[in-house]
């Protein structure tokens, strides 16, 4: 599975900050324009970790690479970490974990997933709604259970 930058891109801002953003949105009660800075500054971290795993000839999983960054970006030692962690933590942790679990689903191949004929759509509904709606109950027994809630 060999993806562009732009198949990168493509699928980081359709799927992940568009979806973030209405699912932050309906969790936080937290407003659309409110929501954006974090939103664009999360998926700005993701982008650079992607892009330094093409470079590193490394094998290391570019989850690590976008962890280092955002790790480094607010640290104690970044002069930019005040806004960083301030607009992140408008959003909701579950919100781009919703994302990543649903697209974890499909492989974030949507070349193959488009050559594919208009059932898969409907089966891809219903997949992702399924996985939506298992983290949901996951996320709401984990916190009845821990009395987060």
């Amino acid at each position: 599975m060999n993806m562009s930058m732009k198949d990168w891109t493509i699928s980081l801002l359709f799927t992940s900050v568009l979806t973030t953003i209405i699912a932050n949105f309906f969790q936080n009660d937290i407003s659309i324009l409110e929501s954006i800075p974090g939103v664009l500054i999360l998926s700005s971290i993701a982008f650079i970790g992607i892009f330094i795993a093409k470079l590193i000839p490394l094998k290391i999983p570019a989850v690590v690479y976008v962890a280092l960054t955002g790790l480094l970006l607010a640290s104690p030692i970044s002069p930019i970490s005040d806004p960083i962690i301030y607009y992140t933590s408008l959003i909701s942790f579950t919100a781009p974990i919703t994302v990543v679990g649903t697209l974890a689903g499909i492989g974030l191949d949507f070349k193959a997933f488009m050559s594919q004929s208009w059932k898969m759509v409907i089966i891809a509904v219903f997949v992702f709604t399924g996985t939506f709606l298992l983290q949901a109950v996951f996320a709401q027994v984990f916190l009845t259970v821990t009395n987060a809630f």
